[in-house]
């Protein structure tokens, strides 16, 4: 059995949905079996169009600051939000959509991108993913 990394991601800021998925992806290709549970305004970013939709966490500045940091890890050659979605996919992340902050925020299953859900689950869906796990993230 791989060791196991699960996340929970809390926040929808364009930074800490970054950092989620580099550190899942970097956590699938080191042979661990991944799971990111996407709460709370992190499930905001699973809506239609939403990806790429969340502010900076820090010095935001009216969205000049997210120009500026796009503009830098184009530079980079970062790879786009979508990018890093589709290849944590690919490698086999998976991702649970939480259903009582779809309750709480009045967001149905038709408003998400389906293609990149592989459950709708409660807290004990994470806790089930989270019990073995060898590394658990807050983001």
């Amino acid at each position: 059995m791989a060791e196991r990394a699960t996340i929970v991601l809390h926040s929808g800021d364009m930074d800490k949905v970054y950092s989620a998925l580099i550190i899942g992806n970097g956590a699938l290709a080191m042979g661990m079996d991944v799971s990111i549970y996407f709460t709370f305004w992190g499930l905001q970013r699973l809506e239609k169009g939403g990806l790429e939709k969340g502010p900076l966490s820090k010095m935001h500045m009216l969205g000049l600051g997210k120009w500026m940091i796009k503009r830098r890890m184009k530079q980079a050659n970062v790879a786009s939000l979508e990018r890093l979605f589709r290849d944590y996919r690919e490698l086999g992340g998976k991702v649970i959509a939480c259903e009582m902050t779809m309750e709480i925020m009045g967001v149905r299953k038709k408003d998400l991108r389906e293609d990149l859900i592989d459950e709708y689950g409660a807290v004990g869906s994470y806790v089930k993913e989270a019990r073995d796990a060898s590394i658990t993230l807050f983001i």
